[in-house]
């Protein structure tokens, strides 16, 4: 990926700064010199502080930690003071919940009013970056085949998702339309959002909670032992998606919506790239679960047979043109991601070895 110029005049605010993404996101801005106003549920919590500021003492860049609530009107004023950009990241990822609207819409909807309103209010902020989704811009694997050429595209949005069904999906465009209304009734920032698909890949310290971890960790526990469908997914590297972030962040004719994802795949497909490397000391799938098996017994772990019917046996593709062009993207290799992700969770203790 070219170098980006950035700039390191004024701090930034990343919100939900000890996520995923934003681990990365944060070291990469430290390693680059900024100084990093970090807005997090409990700052006083060092289990949660300690890895940023080690990634702080060995950068040129430094950090300071501020408490914020999503749900909480105002939160943000003192996070936000002087920065130029606003990273926010800050939104749930989880597909088992009880309360969809509590759990998911509401955190995802109503943070993102709350930041992007406080941004409104914080004359030194002239960009805003949201970190969306692909799950924006489409419910199902089938939705591919319904878009212009075959391939989803940034000009695609996800009208099937909804409470009852994919919420998760359903609150990352809800969080992304409410952004863009909140950004056309202004003129001070500009808003681009960032729409990864399944991010993939080492975290940059510590072991996540993310589902992203949650999947991995069922293929290499024996939960897939027998099989694994072939559900149509897009895949890309966390170290990529901070990337898109910089990148989004602090080139200066960027605009709009981004998807980033590097590798048109299915659940399959990654696991194969894991069996290749581990399959001898791990109970990795290899082999596909058939779709009338997947569609049986889909019900009874959580998979509805709607689901199963859309994306299992169904290609996925998306066209990634816009990020590379605009955004100056590069992507790791499949089976790097995986692999190096897989290494991380057994050093951490996750797997016990067969």
């Amino acid at each position: 990926m070219p170098e980006i110029p950035v700039d390191t005049t004024a701090p930034v605010l990343v919100t939900g700064a000890t996520g995923y993404v934003a681990g990365w996101l944060v070291r990469d801005l430290l390693d680059a010199g900024v100084t990093v106003h970090a807005a997090i549920r409990n700052p006083d919590d060092p289990a949660k502080t300690a890895p940023l500021q080690a990634m702080a003492d060995a950068a040129p860049g430094t950090i300071r930690f501020f408490r914020a609530d999503l749900l909480q009107d105002g939160a943000y004023a003192e996070a936000m003071k002087g920065c130029r950009i606003v990273f926010h990241t800050a939104s749930p990822f989880s597909t088992s919940v009880k309360d969809p609207q509590r759990e998911l819409v509401d955190p995802a909807v109503k943070g993102t009013r709350n930041v992007l309103e406080e941004a409104s209010r914080t004359p030194s902020v002239q960009r805003v970056v949201l970190t969306s989704s692909c799950a924006a811009i489409y419910a199902d694997a089938t939705d591919c085949a319904r878009a212009s050429g075959g391939k989803l595209s940034e000009d695609d949005w996800n009208t099937t998702a909804s409470l009852d069904y994919q919420p998760y999906s359903y609150s990352k465009t809800e969080a992304e339309r409410t952004a863009w209304d909140i950004a056309e009734a202004q003129s001070q920032w500009r808003l681009v959002t960032v729409n990864p698909s399944l991010v993939l890949g080492p975290a940059s310290h510590g072991t996540p909670t993310s589902e992203s971890f949650s999947i991995i960790k069922r293929m290499g526990d024996g939960s897939f032992r027998s099989g694994v469908p072939r559900l149509g997914i897009g895949v890309v590297d966390a170290r990529d998606v901070a990337q898109a972030h910089i990148a989004a962040g602090f080139l200066p004719d960027v605009q709009g919506r981004y998807i980033v994802s590097a590798h048109d795949t299915d659940l399959l497909t990654v696991a194969q790239a894991l069996h290749a490397t581990y399959g001898d000391r791990y109970p990795i799938p290899s082999k596909p679960l058939p779709k009338w098996l997947v569609w049986l017994v889909g019900p009874f772990r959580g998979l509805s047979r709607r689901f199963v019917a859309n994306n299992v046996d169904v290609p996925w593709h998306i066209d990634n043109s816009k990020g590379k062009r605009e955004l100056g993207l590069t992507y790791r290799p499949l089976d790097v991601t995986v692999r190096e992700m897989f290494a991380q969770m057994i050093e951490a203790g996750t797997f016990p070895e067969t």
